[in-house]
């Protein structure tokens, strides 16, 4: 979200620091409540540097094994805490393999994700 300046009227949009700082605690707080979360990690804007005013949080996350749909999966994550918009995107071990290997989008997964929580 905008944060206003204390002696400007301009608005300014949290930097990756604060994002990933933010994205790091948050998936060690899930990650140690929740036994199934593998990885989380973000990709996209933040993850290659090139965010700016009203980019958006893409945060991935690997389970183990999940029963909803993938398209119901991430209303189960709340991320209002998270200094900007996220969007959660929510893959089981076996989807990860899949998708990560083949196409446009998942070597881009494979290239630029940065991952912040993965179990021991």
């Amino acid at each position: 979200m905008p944060v206003r300046s204390l002696r400007s009227s301009v608005l300014r949009w949290r930097d990756r620091s604060e994002v990933d700082q933010a994205a790091r605690r948050r998936a060690a707080e899930v990650g140690t409540k929740c036994p199934d979360v593998l990885r989380t990690g973000y990709f996209g804007s933040y993850a290659r540097g090139d965010w700016g005013v009203g980019s958006d949080l893409d945060l991935l996350v690997i389970v183990t094994e999940a029963e909803e749909a993938f398209e119901k999966r991430s209303l189960a994550w709340d991320v209002t805490c998270l200094p900007v918009p996220t969007e959660v995107l929510v893959y089981t071990e076996d989807e990860w393999k899949e998708i990560s290997s083949r196409g446009r989008f998942g070597r881009s997964l494979q290239e630029e994700t940065v991952w912040v929580y993965e179990r021991i």
